[in-house]
């Protein structure tokens, strides 16, 4: 197939037109002076209102593998199993609800600072590890979708098309930050939404689709046996998706807390809205007769399911209107790109290098440096993305493993110590949740639950699945509450300094675990009082 000359000028338009709303839009950054305002760059100021708010809040959640994936998921498994979007849907309801308001109240810049307010330094060094992967593999996803969908519609070359989608999109956030973020979401999400609703009159009427109402294995359905996955799915969708960055930047840049309230509300319903033209639309490719077009086969093979969605716009609808939803796709991964660069960014320049310039230099970074250090974070960050885009063909199983890492919890619980919380995070989290299921030689061949024990003592046709992951979650809770609990205890009923814990394994953490001791003032002064009898010994 030759590359489609027209196609090819409708995308460089596209781009040209989100590139030069976003340069706009960075004009309210102050990227052109010499005293940047890091808030500025990273929040808007906090001057977000609900308009803007509820746009980019929708248009970073329904990117390009949440619309793909709901097409391919409903045109292989059947609606059922279309988890996504209801599980977001709850997610944000969730989070406006329940935390918005006390991280807004609070005044926290990322997600990162609760937790560096409870565990102190080290911790919040370290729980940018697991955000820092999670951003970079979802990035590294979404762009690998958009290059096959070029290469299908366009037939242009993969790394092209995804090492030039990732530079317009690194540009605009680098100079703009979430200005130019929030105000290119608008566009964004007008051509996802246009887009979309577009291409299923067509789908839906063309000689190839059947009736949805006469056929329903679009449908699907959930075998008793794998109740537990099914669960465990929504549930890692419901909690695993709160503790991200990209949600939080947008509830935290909100001119007040009800606003950061609404968006996250409203912003759930526009998700839940915008699933339905990929559903209806993977419903036909599922229902189709593929024969009837050029494919020339029955149904879609194995290994072009993931193309669910560009296939159906560009065997079942014209030429202009398939150009139309090619736009759709872009735009909805370049909404969560440049989210996933600017989020991961910001994490590192104020959780990372601003401790560390602080522990050096005894006072915080100025706002221009935490800038121009989160700018050259996002370039780092958009090379790693395309380099796993270009080379890892398994990306959405590392996005899996990431979320799992995630499901902890959104906001810290006041029983957890910092010394322990290291080691816990350390020995459970890891363990648990980076490790497989089970041994090698042990383990079934079920690649539908590879995630999942199953119940002994029952035949296996009717053994049903225990969902590995929300197991996994509640063990590590439990640890963390049971090991603080009984640390705190052995600290409050002896005078053990706070060196001999076995995770103060260096000066800073000494420094940090003396800190927290200081909040429990008989620990403390039992400590104080061992240090002046060893002083009166000597």
């Amino acid at each position: 197939m030759a590359v489609s000359i027209a196609g090819v000028i409708s995308i460089v338009v596209f781009y040209l037109v989100i590139l030069v709303i976003g340069l706009i839009a960075a004009r309210k950054s102050g990227f052109r002076a010499r005293n940047i305002d890091s808030q500025d760059v990273i929040l808007a100021g906090r001057n977000i209102g609900l308009f803007v708010g509820v746009f980019t809040m929708t248009a970073t959640w329904v990117g390009g593998g949440y619309i793909n994936g709901a097409a391919e998921i409903v045109g292989t498994k059947g609606l059922v199993w279309c988890q996504a979007p209801f599980g977001y849907t709850i997610s944000l309801i969730f989070g406006g609800l329940f935390f918005a308001a006390k991280m807004r109240k609070s005044g926290f810049t990322t997600l990162l600072d609760p937790f560096h307010q409870k565990y102190g330094r080290l911790m919040g060094c370290l729980l940018y590890l697991p955000a820092l992967t999670g951003e970079v593999f979802w990035s590294a996803a979404i762009l690998a979708t958009l290059g096959a969908t070029l290469k299908v519609i366009l037939d242009i070359d993969l790394s092209l098309s995804i090492l030039i989608s990732a530079a317009i999109a690194l540009l605009y956030t680098l100079l703009g930050g979430l200005y130019s973020v929030a105000y290119t979401d608008i566009v964004q999400l007008i051509c996802i939404f246009v887009g979309l609703i577009v291409g299923v009159p067509f789908a839906a009427t063309h000689e190839a689709a059947r009736s949805l109402t006469e056929n329903s294995t679009w449908l699907g359905s959930v075998d008793p046996a794998f109740i537990g996955t099914y669960i465990d799915y929504y549930l890692l969708l419901i909690f695993g998706g709160i503790p991200w960055q990209v949600y939080w930047q947008r509830a935290l840049s909100a001119k007040t807390v009800a606003i950061a309230r609404g968006l996250s509300v409203l912003g759930a319903l526009g998700c839940l809205i915008l699933a339905v033209p990929p559903v209806l639309l993977g419903a036909v490719a599922a229902t189709a007769d593929w024969n009837k077009t050029a494919y020339g086969q029955p149904s879609l093979a194995q290994e072009d399911v993931a193309l669910t969605l560009p296939l159906v716009y560009f065997h079942m609808t014209p030429v202009a209107v398939s150009f139309v939803g090619l736009g759709a796709i872009s735009a909805a991964v370049m909404s969560s790109t440049d989210s996933s660069f600017l989020s991961a960014s910001s994490m590192f320049a104020c959780n990372v290098f601003g401790v560390m310039y602080q522990l050096a230099r005894g006072q915080r970074p100025s706002g221009t440096m935490t800038v121009w250090v989160m700018r050259c974070a996002q370039v780092v960050i958009a090379g790693l993305a395309c380099g796993l885009a270009l080379t890892v063909t398994s990306v959405y199983y590392l996005v899996g493993a990431v979320l799992r890492l995630r499901l902890r919890h959104p906001l810290p619980p006041a029983a957890v110590r910092a010394f322990r919380a290291l080691e816990q995070y350390i020995r459970v989290s890891g363990s648990l949740r980076l490790r497989p299921p089970l041994p090698p030689a042990r383990r079934r061949a079920r690649p539908q639950s590879p995630t999942c024990y199953s119940v002994p003592l029952v035949r296996p046709s009717k053994r049903p699945e225990v969902p590995f992951r929300t197991l996994a979650m509640f063990i590590s809770l439990a640890s963390h509450l049971g090991v603080s609990a009984g640390a705190r205890q052995v600290f409050r009923r002896t005078s053990c300094p706070p060196t001999w814990t076995s995770s103060t394994v260096s000066s800073w953490t000494r420094k940090q675990s003396a800190v927290v001791l200081r909040t429990e003032p008989s620990t403390w002064r039992s400590h104080q009082a061992m240090k002046r009898l060893t002083k009166k010994t000597r």
